[in-house]
């Protein structure tokens, strides 16, 4: 339902996207993770025919975004980074808005408006302002007016940003109801957490270019081993402690430390036996431990080890002045 070769986006010397090939089969959710800059909310610029590729191509439901933009734009549904409602008009009112900018008749408008109202447990706020509703609330909102013409494929930028708990897991089971009528879906996020729990699969983009792609699992599989966790007493340790787990993991272990937490992390190729170790050499330096883990890697240690960074750790901004930032809002 999406399939993208070769495409390259430049803003000034800035390159946004460098030779980027996708594949979205129908009826799955593909999660596209890349730290700041990446590409990804340029990806969804072009793919929702707001900003023209420098070169490579693109296709939505088999439509070009070059040579058919308009069959494009009839064929997806989109959500940005925020939610893009009118809050001057009601929860109804905009649902039949969207309804009658598509072209279809007042009956069929108003008859979809409910619909999408009780399919998303806003049937109670119909007739308040959306100025009015919560986040999560307005969010459930706009994910309903991207599917107001019922279209093959919606792309959602960032959907749960700004959210608190309770609204991120509505829109998980909004996202998860979408994929269960035959939706396709292309999710950017910046939670790991999210790409895990709805994704088919994910492609981590960095620099323009997908660097790996697969289930969760299969990326998960990359990193390896199980990893251990130790949470220190004294923050004052930390150096200490960190020199000493590094030691223990053996030449060329990559650490990941925390210092707001306490938390040190490390790759565990013995498993429980390292776990054990590294907690006796601890103890033996002075060094309490008022926590300590064995587990599985995660998404996060993923994208990591595949972009050296963490997904929320902020990256230096563009050199060019025209590269939209990751928090820009596409309201389409």
């Amino acid at each position: 339902m999406i399939r993208i070769r070769g495409l390259s986006k430049s803003f000034g010397a800035f390159k946004a996207l460098d030779g980027l090939d996708l594949d979205v089969p129908e009826g799955q959710v593909l999660g596209l993770l890349g730290p700041n800059g990446a590409g990804k909310t340029t990806t969804v610029r072009v793919l929702t025919t707001l900003l023209q590729p420098d070169a490579g191509e693109a296709t939505v439901a088999g439509h070009s975004v070059l040579d058919d933009p308009d069959g494009v734009r009839r064929s997806i549904g989109l959500s940005g980074q925020y939610a893009a409602v009118d809050e001057k008009l009601t929860g109804y009112e905009n649902l039949y808005m969207v309804g009658r900018l598509y072209g279809m008749s007042r009956k069929a408008s108003a008859g979809r408006a409910s619909e999408l109202l009780d399919q998303f447990r806003l049937s109670e706020v119909a007739g308040k302002r959306a100025g009015a509703y919560s986040g999560g609330m307005r969010r459930r909102l706009d994910l309903a007016g991207a599917i107001v013409a019922r279209p093959p494929v919606v792309v959602l930028d960032e959907p749960t940003t700004g959210l608190d708990p309770r609204g991120r897991l509505d829109t998980w089971e909004v996202i998860s109801s979408l994929v269960s009528s035959g939706t396709t879906v292309l999710l950017t996020t910046q939670y790991l957490e999210e790409a895990d729990q709805l994704a088919d699969n994910i492609a981590v983009i960095d620099a323009g270019r997908v660097i790996a792609k697969g289930t969760a699992d299969e990326l998960k599989a990359q990193v390896g081993s199980e990893r251990i966790d130790v949470v220190l007493a004294n923050p004052d340790h930390m150096q200490a402690a960190a020199a000493l787990v590094s030691s223990t993991a053996g030449p060329g272990a990559r650490l990941e430390i925390n210092h707001q937490t306490r938390r040190i992390s490390a790759a565990a190729p013995e498993g429980h036996r390292m776990l054990v170790r590294t907690l006796t050499d601890l103890q033996e330096a002075g060094l309490p431990v008022v926590e300590a883990s064995l587990r599985r890697p995660t998404l996060d240690d993923v994208f990591l080890q595949l972009t050296g960074e963490r997904p929320d750790e902020p990256a230096p901004a563009p050199s060019d002045p025209h590269e939209p930032s990751r928090k820009e809002a596409i309201n389409a």
